[in-house]
């Protein structure tokens, strides 16, 4: 059979040069390791496979596979869900089997199924080879039941790593390499995919062959590590990685929880080769068990923050935190002003601001729901851009709310902060990836006001 394997990045080609840079640069290189895996389970099952990843770099992004395809395997986020069933449109007129997986798939089911034969909720080896198999009659919501835990080798991928995240078949400065060391994560978060996934450590094993074959054919590119919460078991992961001799080991790079990153783990982590740490605060009035502080909110959290972050600033040289404004613990002006004065103490973390969007099958999306605040006429796209509402906030008008996220993306999109970003010691290549950043914020800006 001739199988077609695409995730979307991005919704359509970028209008200005710093979204086009940003992109180019930057967005294709946050492919999801599943499609990957779809990819090569159906080459061993010897069928004919065509994978791509779109991130705006073609005005018609069903010219990056052949035609003809006999089953297309689409991979998306909700914001280019519009995308996505648009394409799904094209390839049933030509009477190809059209299957959704992915973070939309398992959020809004039965919308996809609107447009698609199949749709994906759980994914695995069986589940794929089960579809290319014809043995599920569409239109159908399907799942494996259970995460992904057996993945293929990143030898194994390489292949597909290289055509996504390599140019000319050569690894750039900007190319990163996607890995698991875990699936799930011990909190339970309410605005979160992962919430209901137990934390499972993947096989020791297993990485160490990944982290032994990158070290010896692609020593200087980086890894990315996709677990939604990194080092949850904490020494033995690190030990894997410690099995690999200094010289070779590749930097990466993760996202994990304050409250994991603790001062005594900071010097195996450097010595590791971690270079980039992006945990999440989230909220100064919420979910302060993954910060590391206790019960503490407000100003007594941010200033044991702000320390955590200088003291894993002489370990690690890239950071990022991560922060929710809206959450329905946040009111009046201090959630804006304690993250504004977080960007102006930290010059060389990347702060990202998130609304609190309204994912299916979250408890926050039931909350919102039984409260009635998500407004259901918005289409599935707009619940993931700044210049939508698409949920009544509990403490703000739409003015109110959008005042204070306009204030926070002026911070840090700002040209003094630029200009201090760059007199940082973080690697230059973090420094110019942080003013394409900032450039592209001022687009966003643009869309809010």
């Amino acid at each position: 059979m001739k199988v077609g394997v695409m995730e979307l990045l991005q919704e359509k080609p970028a209008e200005s040069w710093s979204y086009r840079l940003y992109h180019a640069q930057f967005s294709k290189q946050f492919v999801s390791i599943t499609p990957q895996a779809i990819a090569v389970w159906c080459r061993r099952a010897g069928h004919q496979v065509h994978y791509a990843t779109y991130y705006g770099q073609a005005a018609d992004p069903k010219s990056l596979l052949p035609d003809d395809l006999d089953v297309v395997f689409i991979g998306t986020y909700t914001p280019y869900c519009g995308l996505a069933y648009a394409l799904a449109k094209l390839y049933r007129r030509e009477k190809t089997l059209t299957v959704i997986g992915g973070p939309h798939a398992k959020s809004f089911p039965e919308d996809c199924l609107r447009y698609f034969d199949l749709v994906v909720k759980e994914c695995d080896r069986t589940l794929v080879e089960d579809i290319l198999k014809g043995r599920f009659d569409p239109p159908a919501v399907i799942s494996s039941g259970k995460p992904l835990t057996e993945i293929p080798s990143v030898e194994e991928r390489m292949p597909d790593i290289i055509r996504a995240s390599f140019s000319r078949g050569k690894p750039t400065r900007m190319s990163i390499i996607h890995l698991l060391s875990s699936v799930g994560c011990p909190y339970t978060c309410n605005f979160c995919l992962d919430w209901d996934n137990s934390y499972v450590p993947l096989s020791g094993d297993a990485l160490k062959e990944d982290l032994t074959f990158l070290s010896k054919n692609y020593p200087k590119v980086f890894v990315w590590f996709a677990d939604p919460n990194f080092g949850v078991n904490f020494d033995d992961t690190l030990s894997v990685f410690e099995q690999i001799p200094e010289s070779r080991r590749n930097p990466y790079m993760i996202e994990s929880s304050l409250s994991v990153l603790k001062e005594s783990r900071l010097n195996r982590l450097r010595d590791t080769n971690c270079v980039y740490v992006a945990p999440g605060v989230e909220s100064w009035a919420a979910y302060s068990n993954k910060a590391g502080v206790g019960k503490k909110t407000g100003r007594d959290k941010l200033q044991q923050v702000i320390e955590h972050f200088k003291i894993m600033g002489e370990y690690i040289p890239g950071m990022q935190a991560n922060f929710i404004f809206g959450t329905d613990a946040d009111q009046g002006e201090a959630p804006v002003e304690l993250t504004r004065e977080f960007i102006r103490s930290l010059p060389e973390v990347w702060p990202t601001v998130n609304m609190p969007i309204p994912i299916g099958g979250t408890p926050l999306y039931d909350s919102y729901d039984s409260e009635g605040r998500i407004l259901k006429s918005m289409p599935l796209p707009f619940y993931f851009k700044f210049s939508y509402l698409t949920v009544r906030m509990k403490n703000y008008s739409p003015v109110e709310y959008y005042d204070g996220l306009i204030a926070l993306n002026r911070e840090l999109s700002s040209t003094r902060m630029m200009a201090r970003r760059m007199a940082t010691r973080t690697p230059l290549a973090s420094r110019l990836v942080q003013i394409a950043r900032a450039l592209a914020v001022r687009k966003d800006i643009e869309d809010m006001q």
